[in-house]
């Protein structure tokens, strides 16, 4: 890594880029490992049945395992962002972080297709969940260190789009392995090995940021404090940002919402092709990697409508089309499966605008010297309602009696999320 310790007076296109490539070096723990194979269709599949068990019950001790890894995330993120902005070290802890990262991907070929490794398995996705999630905190913080007050929407919009890109070469790669055949290995082998190409993507595409990107230099005027004085800190540090910053302080609270539809829709959206729509795995898979291509040629163009007119008209139009068409998809679900390919795929192209400029907008509020702090509080409220989208799922469907009216759960919270971001004032020239 860089010794350097201050920004460059000028932002390079290859700084840019090299930014943005960790994005698409991350991704493959999310789309391959979490949402579309290893999780779903490896460790959650009836190889890891124990007797009495079914499917589901896999289903919701995964869910309770990675709400564990969220907590500690909740408690853990806001105080390690605002050390690194006291310390100048977000570059080497993002470092540490993608290391953790890497091996805790690759630690799950380790997790053999019996009912014994289960939990094994379920707790190295939890932590390299809660490892994803620390490190984003530090590659957030360093967006306004590779883009300027014009530029930082597309910036912001670059690096979100080449994360769903890198997502979904990775799983066509998956898609062309398993159809030929695992090179005859058995397809349990086969998934696991996934995890360990996962985790080899992961090493050889963070290389450019760590060579291109410079460290930040100390926040003036952090104090730099041991790590439990540091929750003292960060009580006043909040009451300040009530204080001195109140848009920012609503602002995490209403994207907190919003932001847990949006992963809401990623979530259930394999689910809901497989049982709503009659996917067969084949299809689900494949409309996982159309539905990520969609999502990441729209928000790299989002990231240019976001400097034309502002993060927060991104935001509020792409909620707002997220409700109108969910709520199709729901009612026209009757007519096949024509209805979740075009409602589908259009749900995934309001999604990544939505989060792209949910990043530039808190990039533009957050002071220059507590970026790392003010987006561990964004992970950290977004944590804190990561059981709103879930738990109206599974309500919705107890009382509709099917599926599919578990949609109308996620569409009710990006439907309060909108109406808190649309009451939210924010300063002259900020969104």
């Amino acid at each position: 890594m860089s010794d350097t310790t201050s920004a460059p007076a000028a932002v390079t296109r290859r700084q840019v880029l090299s930014w943005a490539l960790w994005d698409w070096a991350a991704q493959p723990y999310n789309t391959v490992i979490l949402s579309f194979v290893f999780a779903p269709l490896y460790l959650q599949s009836e190889l890891f049945l124990a007797p009495g068990q079914t499917e589901d019950d896999l289903s919701g001790q995964m869910g309770l395992i990675i709400g564990i890894g969220g907590f500690v995330i909740a408690v853990l993120a806001p105080v390690l962002g605002q050390r690194t902005d006291a310390s100048g070290r977000g570059k080497l802890w993002l470092g540490v972080w993608t290391g953790l990262l890497i091996a805790a991907t690759a630690a799950l070929v380790l997790v053999e297709p019996l009912p014994s490794y289960f939990l094994l398995g379920a707790i190295l996705v939890a932590v390299a969940n809660i490892i994803s999630e620390f490190a984003n905190v530090n590659y957030y913080a360093m967006l306004a260190q590779v883009s300027t007050p014009s530029t930082i929407g597309r910036v912001s919009g670059l690096g979100w789009g080449f994360g769903y890109l890198g997502g979904i070469i990775m799983l066509a790669l998956v898609i062309a392995v398993q159809l030929a055949g695992w090179f005859g290995l058995p397809q349990e082998t086969g998934l696991r090995l996934v995890a360990v190409g996962c985790a080899l993507w992961t090493l050889l595409f963070c290389i450019p940021l760590f060579r291109d990107v410079p460290s930040a230099a100390p926040a003036a005027g952090r104090e730099r404090v041991g790590f439990l004085r540091s929750y003292v800190v960060l009580a006043q540090d909040i009451r300040r940002l009530w204080r001195e910053s109140r848009s920012t302080f609503w602002f995490l609270l209403s994207s907190a919402v919003y932001r847990d539809g949006l992963a809401g829709v990623f979530t259930f959206a394999g689910s809901i092709a497989a049982i709503t729509f009659g996917f067969d795995f084949f299809g689900v898979v494949v409309f996982g990697v159309v539905a990520n291509i969609v999502a990441g040629v729209v928000t790299i163009l989002a990231g240019r409508l976001d400097d034309r007119i502002g993060p927060r008209r991104v935001i509020l139009g792409s909620l707002t089309g997220l409700v109108i068409v969910g709520l199709l998809v729901f009612l026209l679900r009757d007519l096949g499966p024509a209805v979740f390919w075009v409602g589908g795929l259009t749900l995934a192209a309001f999604v990544g605008p939505a989060q792209t400029a949910s990043r530039s907008l808190l990039a533009r509020l957050a002071p220059a010297d507590r970026q790392g702090e003010i987006f561990g509080l964004y992970a950290t409220t977004g944590r804190a309602t990561s059981f709103f989208s879930p738990v109206l799922w599974g309500a919705l469907i107890a009382i509709g009696g099917s599926q599919a009216w578990g949609i109308l759960g996620v569409l009710l919270i990006l439907l309060v999320g909108l109406v808190l971001t649309a009451l939210v004032k924010l300063p002259e020239g900020a969104g």
